[in-house]
């Protein structure tokens, strides 16, 4: 089987082969070399990218400083408008209703109890003015407001030595993320958008803002929050993209 012949057939190879050439310059073709992979043999070609991805996670781990802060800007630096990014086209975004909606918890939290969108915005809250980088290779500035992500653990009784946070959402979209990130000071469950309620097409009643993480890694319209220590994978995770993904 010839290399364009894997790529035709194998779509997770394609991202995989994408997302390595964005983020690090590299070609199937130039990884094969590197490994002596046999491309003859599409699946043992997976597994050789897939366990370069997670070596790649890995390192960005090591290397992530969870005090060092994203940039920030004057809000004239604003893209506007800031742009719709999903995985669906903005008619499909889900329309929650904010009376009946719950932000539920689960796994590693002490307290479980379900919080409505009048509960969060009671909670302390911060802006930040900061820019989301797509893997697609664009980035836009915003200004988010919301409650600080570890505000919230701490006070739900997250356990805080646990490997990762997940999220579940509304538009059957899932991640998940490190706890150093969700730690991070500039990681905030964002309820605003320019100092007013967050509008639906960027995740109303509620996202994740990272920016020291890819836009792919701020899940939108969040219903669910659960810690563990078992490695959850993610929308785009499952498909090939690298997990942890810093910005």
């Amino acid at each position: 089987m010839t290399l364009d012949q894997i790529r035709r057939e194998s779509p997770a190879i394609r991202r995989l082969e994408r997302r390595l050439l964005l983020k690090q310059g590299l070609s199937l073709g130039v990884l094969a070399l590197l490994s002596g992979c046999d491309l003859s043999n599409a699946e043992r070609v997976q597994r050789m990218l897939l366990g370069m991805s997670r070596w790649n996670d890995r390192v960005q781990a090591r290397l992530f400083n969870p005090n060092k802060l994203a940039p920030t800007y004057p809000e004239s630096a604003i893209t506007k408008p800031f742009p719709f990014n999903a995985y669906y086209d903005e008619p499909e975004a889900p329309v929650v209703n904010p009376v009946t909606w719950r932000l539920e918890l689960s796994g590693m939290i002490r307290d479980r109890k379900p919080w409505t969108l009048m509960e969060l915005h009671k909670l302390p809250q911060e802006s930040q003015v900061t820019r989301h980088i797509c893997v697609e290779g664009w980035s836009a500035i915003g200004k988010w407001g919301g409650v600080p992500f570890r505000y919230f653990l701490e006070k739900v009784g997250a356990d805080l030595t646990a490997k990762y946070v997940g999220f579940r959402c509304a538009d059957h979209y899932y991640t998940s993320i490190d706890m150093p990130t969700a730690l991070h000071p500039q990681t905030i469950m964002a309820l605003t958008y320019a100092d007013e309620m967050l509008p639906v097409r960027y995740g109303f009643p509620m996202k994740l803002r990272i920016p020291t993480k890819l836009g792919f890694k701020n899940p939108k319209h969040i219903a669910e929050i659960f810690v563990t220590d078992v490695y959850p994978g993610g929308y785009w995770e499952d498909q090939g993209y690298n997990w942890f993904s810093g910005s």
